[in-house]
């Protein structure tokens, strides 16, 4: 084995280890994130102590912030979400798909996952901001990647972000599906 075949031998077996310590360091286990205002600019965003992206929670809990800034204004939420996806940005399919989520209205749909907020009250968070991201057993099935959970107080069953780890041992927002149909807040159902 040549000298270029070992170093690249144990520079895989190190990404590998971190890999592995890193998903079975998670398990089952629930994570809460608070946030006394909502990022409102990239700069803002990168400036949290979560930015630094050593976990896949903390990088879940950024791109809910993301989602809720994209529902105000388009292009900052983009900046974000770019930012959050790191080698992979949006993509034109992504971007059509959140726009879509968002068109009539609909900018409660992230904001649903907060703590306090219920259709009842028109997804009106409590504040500070607290989200509560968990994994379980499932979560690391695929090594490098990781599916989170957050619950909605519009939905019966918890909403997931993919993740995916680079070799640097910063995590990535990789897929989200939180951002799909939850129950119709009170002040805009017919029926209420």
């Amino acid at each position: 084995m040549g000298i270029f075949d070992k170093l690249k031998s144990a520079a895989n077996s190190a990404v590998s280890g971190a890999v592995n310590s890193a998903v079975n360091s998670i398990g089952s286990k629930t994570e809460t994130f608070t946030f006394e205002k909502l990022p409102e600019s990239v700069q803002e965003l990168q400036a949290l102590p979560e930015a630094s992206l050593d976990s896949p929670f903390k990088t879940a809990a950024l791109s809910l912030c993301a989602l809720c800034a994209y529902g105000a204004d388009k292009a900052v939420g983009i900046e974000m979400l770019n930012f959050l996806k790191g080698p992979r940005p949006l993509s034109p399919a992504e971007i059509s798909f959140l726009d879509d989520r968002f068109r009539d209205g609909q900018w409660y749909v992230p904001f649903s996952y907060f703590k306090g907020a219920t259709p009842e009250n028109n997804y009106t968070p409590s504040e500070p901001f607290t989200v509560e991201i968990s994994s379980n057993p499932n979560s690391a099935v695929n090594e490098g990647y990781m599916t989170l959970w957050l619950k909605s107080g519009g939905a019966d069953s918890p909403r997931q972000f993919s993740l995916r780890m680079k070799g640097d041992g910063r995590w990535f927002l990789w897929e989200q599906f939180i951002m799909v149909g939850i129950r119709t807040p009170k002040s805009q159902d017919p029926w209420a």
